[in-house]
């Protein structure tokens, strides 16, 4: 199954996090982790000196991390290094700070929801609701976002089905959906709305979700799958080729 990219809050502070469920456990971007707790003005240097003072230590565990594509503040996905529960914790314990011990609880309960959720789904729905709450939405819109969440699901399935990749490829049909039914790309309609890290749908009216809903199943959903894993691939070309004209320009 593909793997689940969330984004986790630790107080305020954002840690990009990944489900895999061949695992069934989380994976946590390191550098993420290490900003948080060293409060450096460069954690992914910071994480580079740390890395290598406990790989001449013999700490193997934490310095083989494994790398999975994240996405980044310019929206793309790289590889970045992660890890799991287990690793993160002899990780925290080379960084002083006072964020360490509340940081060790976080990640606990963090581990132990998911477990919780996948045992029983409701949870994960009722959590959602009971953080959308805490925000001050009406219940009419936390009723819309959940519709939403769902009608999402449905078309990611559709999909997955058609062999289209997490990444890249889900952002090039996310964006058909959104210029579908607002003229503009997902990164346009952002800066139209004057975001910036934050989730477009969690900042949309109740009028934006049920546009943006009615907008998942025609003309996506019922497409062919193999003209559906056609366009992405003319989509990817023709990025590709708009790249090129721009080096060709430079050069």
């Amino acid at each position: 199954m593909a793997n689940k990219n969330q984004i986790k809050l630790f107080q305020n502070y954002k840690i990009r996090s990944v489900w895999k469920d061949e695992d069934e456990e989380w994976y946590f971007s390191v550098i993420d982790v290490v900003g948080v707790l060293s409060e450096s003005k460069n954690p992914n240097n910071y994480w580079k000196v740390l890395k290598h003072r406990l790989k001449k230590e013999g700490s193997e565990m934490v310095t083989n991390c494994n790398q999975l594509k994240l996405k980044s503040t310019d929206g793309k996905f790289y590889k970045t290094d992660v890890a799991n529960a287990e690793q993160l914790f002899r990780i925290i314990q080379t960084i002083p700070s006072p964020k360490a011990e509340p940081f060790k609880l976080w990640l606990a309960k963090v581990g132990q929801e998911r477990l919780d959720e996948i045992a029983d789904p409701q949870l994960a729905i009722e959590r959602a609701i009971s953080n959308y709450r805490k925000k001050g939405y009406s219940e009419d819109w936390i009723t819309q976002r959940l519709k939403t969440i769902e009608s999402r699901k449905d078309l990611t399935g559709e999909w997955n089905r058609a062999g289209v990749k997490e990444g890249i490829e889900y952002a090039i049909l996310t964006n058909e959906v959104t210029k579908a039914w607002s003229g503009m790309t997902t990164k346009e309609y952002k800066k139209y709305k004057e975001l910036k890290k934050e989730n477009l749908r969690d900042n949309m009216s109740n009028a934006e979700l049920v546009l943006n809903m009615g907008c998942k199943y025609p003309p996506l959903k019922y497409l062919n799958l193999k003209i559906l894993k056609d366009l992405v691939r003319a989509k990817i070309l023709l990025k590709e080729e708009e790249i090129l004209q721009e080096l060709l320009v430079k050069i």
